[in-house]
């Protein structure tokens, strides 16, 4: 199997978290995408019924359509059942790196919303400690833009602005992100998200602490479930 077969394996059972009359969250990401195409496939069939979905991203919103998942909003479904999302790092605590995606602020959201957070990786993704692969991705105000990025640099961060063909990546709420590397790796998650939160101009930051309660992980031996 390669990589885009684990992520395909992984996202197809971690669908099977879902029944049918529930609220379901769609996250973002190549391999939560597999889930959505998952669900739409079970709806299509008559496996679900009345199901309605809470996209993360603009992104996941436009596959649900194509796929004919019914879409509501937390303003019309404040609370939703399970949500299915991916992300960039799970350390042993089911800690989180999450935004590579671009889309960490509205999964944050709809994720304290849920009841269940089911994450969805292939094995790549875990790590021992959280920052060891994957930048963390802070979502920022434009304005400011230098003062943010200083007060970054001073939590001990490397930072850079991500960018796509050339220009400023923009997040469906119309922010930047910079993404902070962490060399060898974040020493204490949660003292940093406190500290993150605190620094004016920051919108959210891609560590998402305590939220994960099942993580779906594919690999070549097959798929795993590891919980809390």
């Amino acid at each position: 199997m390669d990589q885009e077969a684990f992520k395909r394996a992984a996202g197809y059972r971690a669908a099977e978290f879902i029944q049918s009359g529930m609220v379901v969250g769609l996250g973002s990401g190549s391999t939560a995408r597999y889930a959505t195409e998952r669900i739409a496939q079970k709806l299509a069939s008559g496996e679900l019924r009345e199901i309605i979905a809470v996209p993360t991203s603009e992104a996941t919103a436009e596959l649900a359509r194509q796929g004919r998942i019914p879409l509501t909003t937390l303003d019309e479904q404040p609370i939703i059942d399970v949500t299915i999302d991916g992300a960039d790092e799970v350390d042993p605590q089911l800690d989180l790196i999450k935004g590579l995606g671009g889309a960490q602020l509205r999964e944050k959201i709809v994720a304290f919303a849920s009841q269940r957070e089911i994450i969805v990786v292939d094995e790549s993704k875990l790590v021992e400690r959280l920052g060891s692969k994957a930048p963390l991705p802070v979502e920022v105000f434009a304005f400011g833009l230098r003062n943010t990025w200083r007060a970054l640099e001073a939590t001990g961060a490397q930072v850079t602005q991500r960018m796509r063909a050339g220009e400023p990546f923009i997040t469906d709420e119309g922010n930047l992100i910079l993404d902070c590397h962490y060399a060898p790796y974040i020493s204490n998650a949660a003292a940093l998200a406190v500290t993150l939160k605190a620094i004016p101009g920051v919108v959210e930051h891609g560590l998402f602490l305590g939220m994960a309660e099942t993580i779906v992980v594919a690999a070549a031996s097959g798929v795993r479930l590891i919980s809390r």
